[in-house]
């Protein structure tokens, strides 16, 4: 059963148009021009009970609108939206209580107060019971690492300790949705496998439904098997994270090291040398027209190997393609 459905979203900005200088000034008092940017066109999705989803696209394609109409922030222009049952604008309160949000840039954490404090609030404006507070409060001091800084003031906190707080803090009243927005953004390597882990962890034990918006394609990779792709208020792609590489990672590269280097051109039927370094050489090849095997076959006729590869193209470079060159289906991409 879905616990997130959108029907044909559609979010109009509406802005006064004033002319340059004092005189435009003067004149919008009186006659005012208006203009309407169109955010959400159309935007149509469900989600069942426990998805974990990326909800992806450049920036200005419409996600954080989409995530605040869903989150009651923002009334659609037009659509209807349903989140646990319930509209999420005109029940805010009830809305609240089933989710839990998480901006990058953003804390729901009060800086002048020690973490632990912070929590302390946040129980009492979700009126969590206290046996339920504990146990969640415990478990995610063991998973994130919070024990060591929860007497800290969160202005003093690092940002990635800050980030490990805000997902406590977005998931202690037991949300039945999770929101995620840039929820990696500028932390190292390893607060973003920590965060990652805690993600996929409460997805796959409790059950969360989770929409993780991104530009780090990487997390999209670790975390999930489903996408939404978003592009100027359109959604263009809603399906598999492997169907999307199948249909645009079509060109694969096998990295050959040859048995001594050699600075002679190498030519391989059905494969283009991309790089070709002292022993290391690289051969992009389309899936659609030559086998693996068979490339592997012709490389090993003409040269003596030590070592081989194959790496496939990563969903970063694919979703760049697609905002460059639009979506189209497998039968309408060039070979």
């Amino acid at each position: 059963m879905a616990i997130i459905e959108a029907t044909d979203l559609r979010k109009v900005f509406r802005s006064v148009v004033r002319g340059p200088g004092l005189g435009g000034a003067v004149r919008a008092l009186f006659a005012r021009d208006h203009e309407e940017k169109v955010a959400v066109e159309g935007v149509s999705f469900g989600l069942d009970a426990g998805e974990l989803v990326g909800y992806i696209g450049p920036n200005g394609a419409g996600k954080s609108t989409t995530i605040k109409m869903l989150t009651g922030i923002l009334v659609p222009t037009s659509g209807t939206v349903r989140v646990a049952g319930i509209a999420p604008f005109d029940h805010r309160a009830a809305n609240a209580q089933n989710i839990g949000v998480v901006f990058g840039q953003r804390s729901q954490l009060y800086w002048d107060l020690p973490l632990r404090e912070s929590f302390e609030l946040l129980r009492a404006i979700y009126d969590i019971p206290l046996d339920r507070f504990r146990q969640n409060l415990a478990h995610f001091c063991e998973i994130l690492d919070l024990e060591r800084f929860m007497g800290t003031p969160v202005r003093q906190l690092s940002l990635g300790e800050r980030m490990r707080g805000d997902f406590a803090g977005a998931m202690l009243h037991d949300p039945k949705i999770v929101y995620l927005d840039e929820p990696t953004i500028g932390l190292d390597v390893i607060a973003k496998e920590a965060i990652r882990t805690f993600i996929a962890e409460v997805n796959r034990e409790r059950g969360t439904t989770v929409i993780l918006t991104t530009h780090d394609l990487a997390d999209v990779e670790r975390l999930c098997r489903r996408i939404v792709l978003i592009d100027e208020g359109r959604v263009i792609y809603d399906g598999p994270l492997e169907r999307l590489r199948s249909e645009y990672g079509t060109h694969r590269t096998l990295v050959v090291t040859l048995a001594e280097a050699s600075s002679s051109e190498v030519v391989i039927p059905g494969a283009t040398v991309v790089h070709h370094e002292m022993s290391v050489v690289h051969l992009r090849f389309d899936r659609r027209t030559t086998a693996a095997e068979e490339l592997i076959r012709r490389v090993t006729e003409r040269h003596t190997i030590s070592d081989l590869a194959i790496v496939e193209p990563d969903i970063e470079s694919i979703v760049r393609r697609i905002y460059t060159d639009g979506y189209a289906r497998p039968e309408a991409l060039p070979s």
